[in-house]
């Protein structure tokens, strides 16, 4: 069962956001409850998954050469989107995600490790990943670390109005 990471091409579409909506349904189911209810709802007004559909798509259509795919046995089992700063030298895993069958089997490392190469080929210096802090992101936190991120002090801050 090997692991072939290839760039995303429009027939991955579907497969890729129903993956996606997949995998985050656990995130989300633990996200709701550890955040202010405003903020949950500023963020997703019609439900987390048309505004994640809907970011994917925009993602799909806008930045497509940045994407690439796992592919198992012919199926999809995981996707990466990277961008490029070129003014920092940095690049950024911007969005991972992990059927949650092929979760804990190097799905999620493989697109890393791919990242990185791709990123060190356009010249950049360092690598950047962002995610929450809330229980529902703890597993793609030990991802990261495991991956050798170190943690930045970044705090966000949300008030109602």
């Amino acid at each position: 069962m090997a692991l072939l990471i290839q760039p995303y091409e429009t027939q991955h579409h579907e497969q890729l956001v129903a993956l996606s909506l997949r995998a985050w349904a656990p995130v989300f189911s633990q996200l709701q409850p550890a955040v202010a209810q405003y903020v949950y709802n500023a963020f997703y007004p019609n439900g987390w998954q048309e505004r994640q559909r809907r970011d994917i798509e925009s993602l799909l259509k806008g930045e497509a050469d940045k994407i690439w795919v796992a592919i198992r046995d012919g199926d999809l089992v995981g996707w990466v989107g990277i961008r490029l700063h070129q003014e920092d030298s940095m690049g950024e895993i911007y969005i991972l995600a992990v059927d949650p069958e092929a979760q804990r089997q190097s799905v999620a490392r493989s697109l890393i490790e791919a990242s990185f190469e791709l990123m060190r080929k356009a010249g950049m210096k360092i690598v950047m990943v962002e995610t929450g802090d809330d229980p529902g992101h703890e597993p793609s936190r030990a991802t990261y670390e495991k991956a050798g991120f170190e943690r930045w002090p970044v705090a966000r801050y949300f008030r109602e109005l």
